[in-house]
Protein backbone atom coordinates (compact mmCIF):
# COMPACT_ATOMS: atom_id res chain seq x y z
CA UNK A 1 0.00 0.00 0.00
CA UNK A 2 1.60 3.27 -1.02
CA UNK A 3 -0.45 6.33 0.62
CA UNK A 4 -1.26 9.88 -0.76
CA UNK A 5 -2.51 12.91 1.17
CA UNK A 6 -4.76 14.74 -1.28
CA UNK A 7 -5.58 18.61 0.08
CA UNK A 8 -8.98 20.27 -0.96
CA UNK A 9 -9.15 23.94 -2.39
CA UNK A 10 -11.61 26.56 -2.38
CA UNK A 11 -15.55 25.43 -2.83
CA UNK A 12 -15.00 22.72 -0.03
CA UNK A 13 -15.25 25.11 2.92
CA UNK A 14 -18.31 25.36 5.21
CA UNK A 15 -19.27 26.62 8.74
CA UNK A 16 -17.66 24.92 11.48
CA UNK A 17 -15.34 22.60 9.20
CA UNK A 18 -12.39 20.55 11.46
CA UNK A 19 -14.13 21.57 14.85
CA UNK A 20 -14.61 17.70 15.61
CA UNK A 21 -11.22 17.41 15.02
CA UNK A 22 -10.09 20.64 17.43
CA UNK A 23 -12.64 19.24 19.97
CA UNK A 24 -11.34 15.89 20.25
CA UNK A 25 -7.14 15.74 19.05
CA UNK A 26 -5.05 18.17 21.12
CA UNK A 27 -2.56 18.18 18.27
CA UNK A 28 -4.98 19.96 16.58
CA UNK A 29 -5.54 22.76 19.04
CA UNK A 30 -2.09 22.96 19.09
CA UNK A 31 -2.00 23.36 15.53
CA UNK A 32 -4.65 26.56 15.66
CA UNK A 33 -2.40 28.36 17.96
CA UNK A 34 0.35 28.38 16.20
CA UNK A 35 -2.26 29.68 12.72
CA UNK A 36 -3.33 32.26 14.90
CA UNK A 37 0.06 33.63 15.95
CA UNK A 38 1.44 33.09 12.56
CA UNK A 39 -1.39 34.55 10.69
CA UNK A 40 -3.06 37.16 13.11
CA UNK A 41 -6.15 35.98 12.40
CA UNK A 42 -8.40 34.08 15.15
CA UNK A 43 -8.23 30.52 13.98
CA UNK A 44 -11.09 29.37 15.86
CA UNK A 45 -13.29 32.47 15.54
CA UNK A 46 -12.87 31.97 11.61
CA UNK A 47 -13.66 28.28 11.41
CA UNK A 48 -16.01 27.97 14.02
CA UNK A 49 -18.06 31.59 13.70
CA UNK A 50 -18.45 32.67 10.63
CA UNK A 51 -20.85 32.35 7.85
CA UNK A 52 -21.12 30.49 4.85
CA UNK A 53 -21.10 34.03 3.28
CA UNK A 54 -18.02 34.82 5.42
CA UNK A 55 -16.05 32.14 4.21
CA UNK A 56 -16.39 33.17 0.56
CA UNK A 57 -14.62 35.69 0.82
CA UNK A 58 -11.11 34.83 -0.81
CA UNK A 59 -8.90 36.49 2.08
CA UNK A 60 -10.67 34.44 4.61
CA UNK A 61 -10.77 31.52 2.94
CA UNK A 62 -7.27 30.51 1.85
CA UNK A 63 -6.56 30.79 5.75
CA UNK A 64 -9.93 28.69 6.61
CA UNK A 65 -8.96 25.85 4.14
CA UNK A 66 -5.27 25.05 4.75
CA UNK A 67 -6.05 25.27 8.37
CA UNK A 68 -8.73 22.53 8.37
CA UNK A 69 -6.67 20.70 5.41
CA UNK A 70 -3.57 20.59 7.95
CA UNK A 71 -5.80 19.87 10.35
CA UNK A 72 -7.36 16.96 9.12
CA UNK A 73 -4.15 16.02 8.11
CA UNK A 74 -2.53 16.00 11.44
CA UNK A 75 -5.24 13.77 13.06
CA UNK A 76 -4.91 11.25 10.39
CA UNK A 77 -0.99 10.97 11.21
CA UNK A 78 -2.22 10.61 14.88
CA UNK A 79 -3.61 7.27 13.90
CA UNK A 80 -0.46 6.02 12.40
CA UNK A 81 -1.64 6.34 8.67
CA UNK A 82 2.12 7.01 7.01
CA UNK A 83 1.91 10.04 4.41
CA UNK A 84 4.18 8.71 1.48
CA UNK A 85 3.27 11.71 -1.14
CA UNK A 86 0.70 14.16 -1.59
CA UNK A 87 -1.06 16.50 -3.81
CA UNK A 88 -3.31 19.88 -3.06
CA UNK A 89 -6.56 21.11 -5.64
CA UNK A 90 -5.63 24.67 -6.08
CA UNK A 91 -5.52 26.25 -2.78
CA UNK A 92 -4.84 22.64 -1.09
CA UNK A 93 -1.73 22.75 -2.58
CA UNK A 94 -0.08 25.13 -0.28
CA UNK A 95 -1.17 21.95 2.58
CA UNK A 96 0.36 19.74 0.49
CA UNK A 97 3.74 21.79 0.16
CA UNK A 98 3.58 22.12 4.27
CA UNK A 99 2.98 17.93 4.37
CA UNK A 100 6.23 17.18 1.74
CA UNK A 101 8.41 20.00 4.18
CA UNK A 102 8.84 22.46 0.85
CA UNK A 103 7.01 25.51 3.15
CA UNK A 104 7.61 25.80 6.75
CA UNK A 105 4.64 25.68 8.99
CA UNK A 106 5.05 28.95 9.97
CA UNK A 107 4.69 30.52 6.90
CA UNK A 108 2.31 29.01 4.95
CA UNK A 109 -0.35 30.82 6.60
CA UNK A 110 1.03 34.26 6.09
CA UNK A 111 1.79 33.35 2.72
CA UNK A 112 -1.85 31.97 2.12
CA UNK A 113 -3.21 35.54 3.39
CA UNK A 114 -0.97 37.29 1.44
CA UNK A 115 -2.36 34.97 -1.71
CA UNK A 116 -5.83 35.63 -0.58
CA UNK A 117 -5.41 39.63 -0.19
CA UNK A 118 -3.68 39.72 -3.73
CA UNK A 119 -6.42 37.80 -5.04
CA UNK A 120 -9.27 39.21 -3.67
CA UNK A 121 -7.86 42.82 -4.49
CA UNK A 122 -7.79 41.92 -8.04
CA UNK A 123 -11.09 40.18 -7.83
CA UNK A 124 -12.65 43.67 -6.83
CA UNK A 125 -11.18 45.61 -9.90
CA UNK A 126 -13.04 43.13 -11.98
CA UNK A 127 -16.29 43.64 -11.16
CA UNK A 128 -18.31 45.41 -13.38
CA UNK A 129 -21.96 46.84 -15.46
CA UNK A 130 -23.16 42.70 -15.91
CA UNK A 131 -22.06 41.83 -11.92
CA UNK A 132 -18.91 39.56 -10.22
CA UNK A 133 -16.69 37.73 -11.80
CA UNK A 134 -16.33 33.84 -10.77
CA UNK A 135 -16.14 30.09 -12.20
CA UNK A 136 -18.12 27.54 -13.21
CA UNK A 137 -18.40 23.76 -13.56
CA UNK A 138 -19.33 22.43 -17.15
CA UNK A 139 -21.01 19.36 -16.48
CA UNK A 140 -21.98 16.65 -19.21
CA UNK A 141 -19.85 17.76 -22.33
CA UNK A 142 -16.32 15.90 -23.00
CA UNK A 143 -13.01 17.99 -21.88
CA UNK A 144 -11.97 18.60 -25.47
CA UNK A 145 -15.47 19.70 -26.81
CA UNK A 146 -15.70 22.58 -23.95
CA UNK A 147 -11.76 24.11 -24.33
CA UNK A 148 -12.74 23.91 -28.23
CA UNK A 149 -15.99 25.92 -27.12
CA UNK A 150 -13.92 28.09 -24.63
CA UNK A 151 -10.61 29.02 -26.48
CA UNK A 152 -11.72 31.13 -29.00
CA UNK A 153 -13.38 33.37 -26.66
CA UNK A 154 -10.91 34.73 -24.28
CA UNK A 155 -11.24 37.82 -25.95
CA UNK A 156 -14.94 37.54 -23.71
CA UNK A 157 -12.98 37.22 -20.41
CA UNK A 158 -13.22 33.76 -20.54
CA UNK A 159 -11.05 30.48 -19.96
CA UNK A 160 -10.35 27.45 -18.77
CA UNK A 161 -9.49 27.33 -15.06
CA UNK A 162 -9.73 23.58 -14.11
CA UNK A 163 -9.78 19.56 -15.75
CA UNK A 164 -11.19 18.14 -12.96
CA UNK A 165 -12.29 14.55 -14.39
CA UNK A 166 -12.77 13.53 -18.23
CA UNK A 167 -16.33 15.25 -18.18
CA UNK A 168 -16.03 18.35 -15.63
CA UNK A 169 -13.96 21.22 -16.97
CA UNK A 170 -14.29 24.60 -14.85
CA UNK A 171 -14.14 27.92 -16.10
CA UNK A 172 -13.55 31.53 -14.73
CA UNK A 173 -14.43 34.43 -16.21
CA UNK A 174 -15.77 38.25 -16.24
CA UNK A 175 -19.55 38.02 -15.41
CA UNK A 176 -20.18 38.85 -19.05
CA UNK A 177 -17.96 36.41 -20.38
CA UNK A 178 -19.46 33.72 -18.22
CA UNK A 179 -23.11 34.56 -19.50
CA UNK A 180 -21.32 34.06 -22.75
CA UNK A 181 -19.71 31.09 -22.09
CA UNK A 182 -23.19 29.35 -20.45
CA UNK A 183 -25.35 30.54 -23.89
CA UNK A 184 -22.28 28.88 -26.00
CA UNK A 185 -22.30 25.67 -23.89
CA UNK A 186 -25.52 24.81 -23.19
CA UNK A 187 -25.95 25.42 -27.08
CA UNK A 188 -23.55 22.60 -27.58
CA UNK A 189 -25.02 20.48 -25.22
CA UNK A 190 -23.35 20.66 -21.29
CA UNK A 191 -25.62 19.27 -19.09
CA UNK A 192 -25.37 21.76 -16.24
CA UNK A 193 -23.74 25.34 -15.94
CA UNK A 194 -22.87 25.37 -12.25
CA UNK A 195 -21.75 29.03 -10.48
CA UNK A 196 -18.71 27.60 -7.68
CA UNK A 197 -18.68 29.25 -4.34
CA UNK A 198 -16.06 31.02 -5.28
CA UNK A 199 -15.60 35.01 -4.99
CA UNK A 200 -13.66 35.33 -8.28
CA UNK A 201 -12.13 33.73 -11.69
CA UNK A 202 -9.69 31.69 -10.01
CA UNK A 203 -6.44 30.25 -12.38
CA UNK A 204 -7.13 32.39 -15.38
CA UNK A 205 -5.29 35.31 -17.16
CA UNK A 206 -7.30 37.58 -15.72
CA UNK A 207 -5.02 37.53 -12.38
CA UNK A 208 -1.99 38.96 -13.49
CA UNK A 209 -1.58 41.93 -11.48
CA UNK A 210 -2.63 39.20 -8.44
CA UNK A 211 0.63 36.72 -9.94
CA UNK A 212 3.18 39.25 -10.20
CA UNK A 213 2.85 40.99 -6.57
CA UNK A 214 2.70 37.38 -5.32
CA UNK A 215 6.06 36.22 -7.05
CA UNK A 216 7.56 39.45 -5.48
CA UNK A 217 5.85 38.59 -1.46
CA UNK A 218 6.91 35.00 -2.11
CA UNK A 219 10.72 36.02 -2.80
CA UNK A 220 10.72 36.53 1.25
CA UNK A 221 10.14 32.92 2.30
CA UNK A 222 12.06 29.75 2.09
CA UNK A 223 11.42 27.10 -0.22
CA UNK A 224 13.14 23.63 0.38
CA UNK A 225 13.37 20.50 -1.50
CA UNK A 226 10.77 18.24 -0.69
CA UNK A 227 10.98 15.50 1.40
CA UNK A 228 8.16 13.41 0.08
CA UNK A 229 6.40 13.67 -3.33
CA UNK A 230 4.56 16.39 -4.27
CA UNK A 231 2.76 17.32 -7.66
CA UNK A 232 2.08 20.44 -9.25
CA UNK A 233 -1.25 21.52 -10.09
CA UNK A 234 0.80 23.62 -13.32
CA UNK A 235 2.72 20.97 -14.94
CA UNK A 236 0.86 17.80 -13.76
CA UNK A 237 4.29 16.70 -12.71
CA UNK A 238 6.20 15.82 -8.66
CA UNK A 239 8.22 19.44 -8.08
CA UNK A 240 11.65 18.36 -8.04
CA UNK A 241 13.20 21.29 -6.08
CA UNK A 242 12.31 24.03 -3.71
CA UNK A 243 13.30 26.73 -6.62
CA UNK A 244 10.36 25.39 -8.58
CA UNK A 245 8.04 25.12 -6.07
CA UNK A 246 8.50 28.86 -5.74
CA UNK A 247 8.01 29.94 -9.33
CA UNK A 248 5.10 27.10 -9.83
CA UNK A 249 3.12 28.52 -7.04
CA UNK A 250 3.25 32.09 -8.51
CA UNK A 251 2.20 30.69 -11.84
CA UNK A 252 -0.60 28.64 -10.30
CA UNK A 253 -2.81 32.21 -10.05
CA UNK A 254 -2.67 32.67 -13.59
CA UNK A 255 -2.60 28.87 -14.83
CA UNK A 256 -5.29 26.38 -14.89
CA UNK A 257 -5.27 23.26 -12.66
CA UNK A 258 -4.56 19.77 -14.44
CA UNK A 259 -6.25 17.40 -12.02
CA UNK A 260 -6.52 14.68 -14.62
CA UNK A 261 -3.00 14.88 -15.35
CA UNK A 262 -1.89 15.37 -11.49
CA UNK A 263 -4.24 11.99 -10.91
CA UNK A 264 -2.36 9.99 -13.93
CA UNK A 265 0.95 11.28 -12.43
CA UNK A 266 0.02 9.88 -8.88
CA UNK A 267 -1.35 6.65 -10.56
CA UNK A 268 2.22 6.26 -12.43
CA UNK A 269 4.07 6.62 -9.67
CA UNK A 270 2.78 3.47 -8.09
CA UNK A 271 0.33 5.59 -5.33
CA UNK A 272 -2.92 3.24 -4.53
CA UNK A 273 -4.04 4.21 -1.61
CA UNK A 274 -5.36 8.37 -1.17
CA UNK A 275 -6.90 9.85 1.74
CA UNK A 276 -8.62 12.95 1.17
CA UNK A 277 -7.66 15.40 4.37
CA UNK A 278 -9.68 18.38 4.27
CA UNK A 279 -13.39 19.69 4.46
CA UNK A 280 -16.13 17.68 1.91
CA UNK A 281 -15.76 15.08 -0.61
CA UNK A 282 -15.01 16.30 -3.83
CA UNK A 283 -11.40 14.56 -4.82
CA UNK A 284 -12.55 11.48 -3.85
CA UNK A 285 -15.30 12.11 -6.47
CA UNK A 286 -12.81 13.37 -9.04
CA UNK A 287 -10.49 10.35 -7.84
CA UNK A 288 -13.12 7.98 -9.13
CA UNK A 289 -14.90 9.51 -11.82
CA UNK A 290 -11.30 8.84 -13.39
CA UNK A 291 -11.10 5.51 -12.01
CA UNK A 292 -13.54 4.38 -10.42
CA UNK A 293 -11.76 1.59 -8.82
CA UNK A 294 -9.24 3.87 -6.85
CA UNK A 295 -9.25 3.67 -3.23
CA UNK A 296 -9.86 6.79 -1.49
CA UNK A 297 -11.26 7.99 1.88
CA UNK A 298 -12.55 11.24 2.45
CA UNK A 299 -11.15 11.81 6.33
CA UNK A 300 -11.86 15.59 6.65
CA UNK A 301 -13.94 14.55 9.88
CA UNK A 302 -13.33 12.32 13.08
CA UNK A 303 -16.08 10.18 11.60
CA UNK A 304 -14.00 9.91 8.53
CA UNK A 305 -10.96 8.92 9.90
CA UNK A 306 -12.56 6.44 12.30
CA UNK A 307 -14.34 5.01 8.78
CA UNK A 308 -11.19 5.01 6.85
CA UNK A 309 -8.76 3.72 9.57
CA UNK A 310 -10.79 1.77 12.36
CA UNK A 311 -9.24 3.71 15.27
CA UNK A 312 -10.88 6.87 16.73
Amino acid sequence: MKNCFLFPGQGSQYPGMARDLWENVSAVKDLFAKASDASGVDAEKLLFESSEDDLKATDKTQIAITLANLAASLALKETGVRVQGCAGFSLGEYAALCEAGVIRLQDVFPIVKIRGLLMEKACRSLDGEAGAPGMAAVLGLAAEKVAAIIEPLSAAGIFIANHNSPSQMVVSGTAAGLAVAEKSLKEAGARRFHRLSVSGPFHSPLLVEARKAFDDALASYAFSDPKIPVYSNVTGRAITSGNEARGLCAQQVVSPVRWVAVEQSLFEDGFDTFFEAGPGTVLTGLMRALQPQAVCYPVGTLQGITKATGRS
